[in-house]
């Protein structure tokens, strides 16, 4: 029978998957805004015809192209939070607490103004509930216990 070495390191906590998970439906999600804003302005089959801007505005297809490369930035880089994340880097706990509480309220106003995400809005606030868990907290560094003995 072969023996199992005893591991000294902590288990993760079952949070930093569920937060992996979000993570990677919130990437799923941006990706497919990506695409059907481009299949929105037949980007894949005429290619790029029309202008971008018109009289000092955006047009239609400007305004589709930009914000089709804004969820393709954010795609990559909550991919490479991911990947610190699941690295259990500290920066990635602090990037993905900043970029959750701007993605609520960023949100909060889109469901007061115009059609709200429902989805990424609970995979945000499931990622905000589970950062704040002492446990991943300590993982990443950022909560520190006290020791009233010291």
């Amino acid at each position: 029978m072969v023996k199992r070495k005893k591991n000294d390191k902590k288990k993760r906590p079952i949070a930093v998957s569920v937060i992996a998970a979000a993570i990677v439906v919130l990437f799923l999600i941006h990706m497919l805004q990506v695409v059907t804003l481009l299949l929105s302005e037949n980007l894949f089959k005429g290619g790029i015809t029309g202008s971008f801007i018109r009289e000092w505005r955006l047009t239609e297809f400007g305004n589709a192209l930009l914000s089709s490369a804004t969820y393709l930035i954010l795609s990559v880089a909550g991919i490479i939070t991911l990947i610190g994340f699941l690295r259990l880097r500290r920066w990635s706990w602090v990037l993905l607490m900043s970029w959750t509480g701007l993605s609520l309220v960023i949100s909060l106003v889109d469901y007061f103004y115009s059609h709200a995400n429902y989805l990424v809005m609970a995979s945000n606030v499931v990622i905000a509930f589970a950062l704040n868990i002492p446990d991943v907290q300590r993982m990443f560094g950022i909560r520190r216990d006290y020791d009233p003995a010291r």
